[in-house]
Parts: C-alpha cells; sequence; structure tokens
C-alpha cells in the first residue's frame, strides 16, 4: 500500500475499507475537516482536526506548478501548516494523511486557488530586503494594529555543512516562518517552520561558502516583519566523511555530559517510505535535521521539532 501521488483523487471509502488490515483498526483515529486558514500568491495556510485518537505522523502531498509530486512530513501532534514556494493564481489539491507506523489510516483533501500576484511580493533570498519595508507595509496589513515584531536574528552555530539561527519575537506573535537562502547551486531555497519555532539548523551547505539568509515572519499568509543575517560556513576538516558522525560530536555540547541523543532505529518500512525512533536519554534539544540523499543522489533534509521522536520518510 503506497501513499497515492497528490494528482490522483482519493478513494472515499479507502480509509474505511484499509481499516481492517491495520493493527490500529480497534481504535482507529479519524482525520477531519481540512480547511484553508489563509492564501497568499506564493503560500497556502491548511488546518485540520483530530476529533478522535491520535496519529503518528502526517504528510501533505500536492503536486507543485512544475507537475512534479511534493511531500511534507509532519509531527503527529500537527494540527496546521504553511506550505510555501507556491505560484500565483494556480489551483492546487492538496492530500493529507495521518498515519499509524507506515499505514496510512484516514485522509483528507481540498482544493484551493493562490491569489494573484502582488506588486510586493517576497523577494528572492539573494535579494536585499529593504530595511524600512515592514514598517512602511504595516497600515496596509489587516494586523497593523497588533503588529508582531521579529528580530535579533543571530547564528548559534556554524559548522562546513550546516548553519544553526536562533531569533526572538518581543512583541505578538506570528502563525508561521519561512526562512529563505540560495543554495551553492544560487537555487532559492526554503524552510517553513511554525509559529513557535525559535531556532532552525539548516543542512546541506556547502563549507567556505557565504549565505545570506531572510527569516519572515507570517500572519495570516502575509508577511508581517523580517530580518536577515550573512554567514560563511567553516572550512572542510580534512577527515574521511565515513569518520564524521564519531568525530563530529566531542565538538557538541555532549561531551561536557550535557544533551545525549540515544539510538536511531527504525520503525517500519515500505516501498517508498521510512519510519525511524530515536531517544533523548539526558537533556533536550531545540530541534533535529534528518539528513539524506534521494534515489538521485541529492541531499535532502526534513526539519524536525525538539520535541519529536519519531518521522516517517515519505
Amino acid at each position: 500500500e503506497e501513499l497515492p501521488l497528490p494528482s490522483e483523487e482519493p478513494e472515499p471509502e479507502k480509509p474505511q475499507t484499509e481499516a481492517p488490515t491495520s493493527e490500529a483498526a480497534p481504535a482507529q483515529p479519524v482525520l477531519e475537516e481540512l480547511r484553508v486558514s489563509s492564501v497568499s500568491p506564493d503560500s497556502v495556510g491548511l488546518q485540520w482536526s483530530v476529533p478522535k485518537g491520535s496519529f503518528d505522523s502526517f504528510v501533505l502531498q500536492f503536486r507543485d506548478a512544475q507537475g512534479q509530486p511534493q511531500a511534507l512530513p509532519m509531527d503527529g501532534e500537527s494540527r496546521s501548516v504553511t506550505v510555501p514556494g507556491l505560484s500565483p493564481s494556480r489551483r492546487y489539491r492538496f492530500h493529507l494523511y495521518g498515519l499509524r507506523g507506515r499505514k496510512k489510516i484516514d485522509h483528507v483533501s481540498t482544493e484551493v486557488t493562490t491569489a494573484a500576484e502582488e506588486p510586493e511580493e517576497l523577494p528572492l533570498p539573494s535579494e536585499e530586503p529593504e530595511p524600512e519595508k515592514p514598517q512602511t507595509e504595516a497600515p496596509t496589513s489587516e494586523a497593523a494594529p497588533a503588529q508582531p515584531v521579529l528580530e535579533d536574528l543571530r547564528v548559534s552555530s556554524v559548522s562546513p555543512d550546516s548553519v544553526g539561527l536562533q531569533w526572538s519575537v518581543p512583541k505578538g506573535s506570528f502563525d508561521s516562518f519561512v526562512l529563505q537562502f540560495r543554495d551553492a547551486q544560487g537555487q532559492p531555497q526554503a524552510l517553513p517552520m511554525d509559529g513557535e519555532s525559535r531556532s532552525v539548523t539548516v543542512p546541506g551547505l556547502s563549507p567556505s561558502r557565504r549565505y545570506r539568509f531572510h527569516l519572515y515572519g507570517l500572519q495570516g499568509g502575509k508577511r508581517t516583519d523580517h530580518v536577515s543575517t550573512d554567514v560563511i560556513t567553516e572550512h572542510k576538516p580534512e577527515q574521511p566523511q565515513t569518520e564524521q558522525p564519531q568525530t563530529d560530536p566531542p565538538h557538541t555540547e555532549a561531551d561536557q555530559g550535557q544533551v545525549v541523543l540515544g539510538k536511531l532505529r527504525v520503525s517500519s518500512v515500505t516501498p517508498n517510505s521510512v519510519g525511524l525512533q530515536w531517544s533523548v536519554p539526558k537533556g533536550s534539544f531545540d530541534s533535529f535535521t534528518l539528513q539524506f540523499r534521494d534515489a538521485q543522489g541529492q541531499p535532502q533534509a526534513l526539519a524536525v521539532d525538539g520535541e519529536s521522536r519519531s518521522v516517517t520518510v515519505p
């Protein structure tokens, strides 16, 4: 049983007909009401509810403007997501699947048409935002009377292939964040995060390279504020790549006995997905990043919040 491509119309009775084969059938959770919470020219915010039971994880599937299937994995506590990087005035069909282990238990779908392109849209990560833009735009935003403030985008860690960033929200709150930058090939990249996030680790970077990061705070699909910073990744250490997992930990806080990441184990395997679990026997982490290479050899990364202990890679 594999998840259908986002362009395929799920059969309404599928979750019910498959349930008897699932171990979770006696207490089958229910997923309902996939609704649109925000729409902009390049993003869509979605919300859903789980009126009965609970899921281990969710996967949102859709096809991008080029017709390529895309998937956003989320932990089982999630009830909302902002999908960035969309095209304006375009119809998208989103399918949200609730999973238990490696089995799809239930799904909901919805169709959304993105807004027409606005004169002022999120700049590409390589462009320098104007410092006064958030203030000059505020009067046109519905949220202007209680506009939240985003500040202090600072570097918390730097390695040859990753950068850790932190920020603060001294006033108000955001629905979500999007971090934008250009990779070593000059391609724009975007990392969506929920509104509670205050840090992120950006993986898959190239050593000894300058990156410009733009963090946007969104409310109701609208950018409300942004902060930017420049970071140069470290020089690549002279050591075999196979030895990195063993040689890296001494440089982290774990060697002082503050934080320990336990065993990474496989919880489920299907032809097109893998479920992973891990433990944190001591201390706590702000976030996790799972890195791997896809079938084409391209590096991929999944950002996971610090409370998570499992993820399904679709």
